[in-house]
C-alpha cells in the first residue's frame, strides 16, 4: 500500500491515542494498511465511564425517539455516499471480495441501520393499560425504558454489519454503548464512529475501543456498570461471556456457531440448488457462522447434483478482492487457513471422498495471502468430524440421504441450530420440512438472505436471545409498569386487609 492510514480509539468524542498499536494486514497479499491504537483495561474502564455519564447526563435517552431516528438516518445517508470507499476498506482488512462487500456488507449494513431508525419512530415504548374496577378503580402505563450501557463485541466476518446490529437498536431505544471490533478488522466500524460524531451524536454516547478479546471483551463482559452485553462468535467463547456476565446479572445477547444443514429434496431444480448450495457454504470463503456448510441431499438426485455441484464450483474466480469480477477471496488469517486445510486432512483421514479442491491455488498471485481453496466433500457421514464441527472456512460435506425423515433426522443431530435450508419445487412440502427442523432461520430455496425486519438468532449451542426483527427494541430495553389509582377514595384501597379501619 502507498498510504498506511492511522487509526486512534473513540472515548467519550475524543480520539485517544496509545503507545501499543495493532497492524492490519491485507488477507490477500499481507501489505500493511492501516495501525491501529490498541486498548487495554484502562481504555475499557475510561469508555464505560464515559458511557455510564453520558447515560446518567440524560441528553441522548430523553431525545425523543422521533429525533434520535433522524440522527440515525442522517448517518444512514452519509454511509451511502461512501458505500464504495468502504466496500474497499472491508475489502482490505479481512478479504472480502469487493463486489460483495459493497453489496451485502456495507449495503446491508445501511439498509439495517436505516431499519432501526424507523423503528424508534414506530415502536411501542410507552402503552396504557386498561382501566381496573377491582379492587379499586385503577389504570396503569407499561413502558420500555433504556437499559443503560451496553457493550458490543464485534466478529472480524462481517466487521459493520453485525456491529450494526447491534448500535442501530441500542442508540435507537436511547443507550449508551460501547463497542468492541475484533482485532483484524477495526477499519469499517471507526469509520463509522467518525460519521456518527459528524452527524451529531453526543459525546460518551458511542465509544470504539479496538483490543484484544481476553483483555478489553473480558473487562466488557464482567464489567459492573455494563448492563447489557450483545456479541457475535464461536460458541466457546459464548459460554465464557455468560460465566463473566453472571457476575451481575448482565442482559445478553449472544449469536454463535452453526453447522447449518442444507436438504436438497428429490423434486429440487437442480441448477438453482447447486448454485445456492454453493452461495451458501462459500459466501465469504466459508466464513459465516450460518453458512449451509452440510448439504443433504436425496438419493435420487445425489450423483447428478453432485456433477453440477463441481461444474458450477469450477466457474468461481479466486483472486484479488478488490477486483470486481472476483467471487472468491483469501480467509482472514494464517491461522485460519492452517485449521481450515487440518480439517481437511481430518475428512480425507476419516474416509470423506474430496471431490473438489482441498489445497491451496496455484501460482504466483496465491504466494503470498491466505488462501484456501473451495472445497467439496462427498460420501461423508454425519459422524465425522468434517459434518460435526464448525469449520469456519469454505468446506462442504455432502451427505447423502434415503428419504425425507432421515434428512431431518440428519439434520437436526447437530449441537447446533443457527440456520438451515430446504430446496424444492413443491412449497407446501418445503414448509413441512422446515417446520421440523430446530434452527432459528430456514431459507427455502435461498440462503444468507438475513432481512432486518425479522428477527435472527439460533437454537441449542448456537445462540441466546434474537437481533432485527420488530421485538429487536425488547433486548435493549427495561419494562416499567406505572400503577396509577384513579379513585381518590380510601375506602377503595386493598389496605384494610393490613390495617384496621382509621375512626371516625
Amino acid at each position: 500500500m502507498d498510504t498506511v492510514r492511522r487509526y486512534s480509539m473513540l472515548i467519550d468524542g475524543n480520539w485517544v491515542d496509545s503507545d501499543d498499536r495493532f497492524e492490519i494486514r491485507s488477507p490477500a497479499t499481507e501489505e500493511l494498511v492501516a495501525s491501529v491504537a490498541k486498548g487495554g483495561l484502562d481504555h475499557a474502564d475510561r469508555a464505560v465511564a464515559a458511557a455510564r455519564d453520558a447515560h446518567a447526563d440524560g441528553r441522548w435517552r430523553r431525545t425523543p425517539p422521533a429525533e434520535r431516528a433522524a440522527v440515525l438516518d442522517a448517518i444512514a445517508d452519509r454511509l451511502t455516499e461512501r458505500v464504495n470507499d468502504l466496500a474497499v476498506l472491508e475489502a482490505l482488512e479481512n478479504g472480502a471480495p469487493v463486489r460483495q462487500a459493497g453489496a451485502f456488507q456495507i449495503g446491508f449494513s445501511i439498509a439495517h441501520l436505516r431499519y432501526f431508525a424507523g423503528q424508534a419512530r414506530s415502536y411501542a415504548f410507552e402503552r396504557p393499560g386498561p382501566l381496573l374496577h377491582v379492587p379499586t378503580l385503577a389504570s396503569g402505563i407499561t413502558r420500555r425504558e433504556p437499559i443503560g450501557v451496553c457493550a458490543a463485541i464485534v466478529p472480524w466476518n462481517f466487521p459493520l454489519l453485525l456491529a450494526m446490529w447491534k448500535i442501530g437498536p441500542a442508540l435507537a431505544a436511547g443507550n449508551t454503548i460501547v463497542v468492541k471490533p475484533d482485532e483484524h478488522t477495526p477499519l469499517t466500524l471507526l469509520e463509522f464512529a467518525t460519521i456518527a460524531q459528524e452527524c451529531g451524536l453526543p459525546p460518551g454516547v458511542l465509544n470504539v475501543v479496538p483490543g484484544e478479546g481476553h483483555v478489553v471483551g473480558a473487562r466488557l463482559a464482567s464489567h459492573p456498570d455494563v448492563r447489557k452485553i450483545a456479541f457475535t462468535g464461536s460458541t466457546a467463547v459464548g459460554r465464557e461471556i455468560m460465566r463473566m456476565a453472571a457476575g451481575n446479572v448482565k442482559r445478553l445477547t449472544l449469536e454463535l456457531g452453526g453447522k447449518g444443514p442444507n436438504i436438497v429434496l428429490d423434486d429440487a431444480d437442480l441448477d438453482l440448488a447447486a448454485d445456492g448450495t454453493l452461495f451458501a457454504c462459500l459466501m465469504n470463503q466459508g466464513q459465516a457462522c450460518e453458512s449451509g456448510t452440510r448439504a443433504i441431499v436425496a438419493a435420487a438426485v445425489h450423483d447428478k447434483f453432485v456433477d453440477r455441484l463441481i461444474e458450477r464450483a469450477a466457474t468461481i474466480k479466486v483472486g484479488d478482492p478488490l477486483d470486481p469480477a472476483t467471487d472468491f477471496g483469501p480467509v482472514i488469517s494464517a491461522e485460519a487457513r492452517d485449521r481450515i486445510l487440518r480439517y481437511i486432512e481430518t475428512g480425507v483421514t476419516e474416509g470423506a471422498t474430496l471431490a473438489y479442491g482441498g489445497g491451496t491455488p496455484a501460482g504466483p498471485r496465491f504466494e503470498r495471502g491466505f488462501w484456501v481453496e473451495p472445497t467439496i466433500f462427498t460420501d461423508v457421514r454425519n459422524d465425522m468430524t468434517i459434518a460435526r464441527e464448525e469449520i469456519f472456512g469454505p468446506v462442504l460435506a455432502v451427505i447423502r440421504s434415503e428419504s425425507t425423515d432421515q434428512a431431518i433426522r440428519i439434520a437436526n443431530d447437530t449441537e447446533y441450530g443457527l440456520s438451515a435450508g430446504v430446496w424444492s419445487t413443491d412449497n407446501q412440502r418445503a414448509l413441512d420440512v422446515a417446520d421440523q427442523l430446530e434452527a432459528g432461520t430456514v431459507w427455502v430455496n435461498d440462503w444468507h438472505m438475513v432481512n432486518a425486519a425479522y428477527p435472527f438468532g439460533g437454537y441449542k449451542q448456537s445462540g441466546l436471545g434474537r437481533e432485527l426483527g420488530p421485538h429487536a427494541f425488547d433486548e435493549y430495553t427495561e419494562e416499567k409498569f406505572v400503577h396509577l389509582d384513579l379513585s381518590g377514595r380510601l375506602d377503595r384501597r386493598a389496605y384494610p386487609l393490613l390495617l384496621s379501619t382509621p375512626p371516625g
